[in-house]
């Protein structure tokens, strides 16, 4: 049995009738594989069904190694190597000290945290020198907005019709063949 792929890629001039395209398109039950766009649109995730990342727990965590780090910084220089009388703090034990250390812990944790979404940023992207463009149409980098659909044979046709009558100002559809193989084994005497 063999059955068809349909990529489609429709694309749009502004973001309004791709969110009513998106919102249609889930609502007949066509899944939407992406959509690429110039600007961040608020509230697009939903729309499309992506589901909530875990970016969040990673940038506590890397806040939790930048504020580790920092205690353990401020310990060993200010209280176990070189223990300084400054302001008359007592140098003999790290929580007499901790409201003067308190800036120094908050913004190692955030440049922790920073950098550490930065490069999870790029690596989740897979955005770094060298790597091949995965952008389907240059144009949305610019000023247009895509949604990139992944299709069988019978939501093709009806996800160019609602792409058409939402606005959108190019449907263009690539289509392969995908054999799916049937293996039957027979044994003979």
């Amino acid at each position: 049995m063999a059955t068809n792929k349909h990529i489609i890629h429709g694309l749009f001039g502004d973001e309004e009738p791709l969110l009513e395209a998106c919102k249609k398109l889930r609502a007949s039950g066509i899944r939407i594989k992406d959509v690429f766009s110039p600007m961040p649109i608020h509230g697009i995730d939903g729309i499309i069904g992506v589901p909530r990342t875990r970016l969040a727990i990673c940038a506590f965590i890397y806040g939790l190694i930048g504020c580790g780090l920092a205690t353990l910084m401020m310990w060993y220089m200010m209280i176990h190597d070189w223990p300084n009388d400054i302001g008359g703090k007592p140098t003999w034990a790290y929580y007499f000290a901790v409201p003067a250390f308190i800036p120094i812990t908050f913004e190692a944790t955030v440049f922790c945290a920073a950098h550490g979404m930065a490069l999870t940023y790029l690596l989740r992207c897979w955005l770094i020198p060298g790597a091949k463009a995965k952008n389907p149409d240059p144009r949305t980098t610019d000023d247009k907005f895509l949604v990139y659909l992944d299709l069988n044979d019978e939501q093709a046709a009806k996800a160019e019709a609602i792409l058409k009558e939402n606005g959108a100002e190019e449907v263009s559809r690539k289509c392969s063949y995908v054999v799916e193989p049937k293996y039957v084994l027979e044994e003979t005497h």
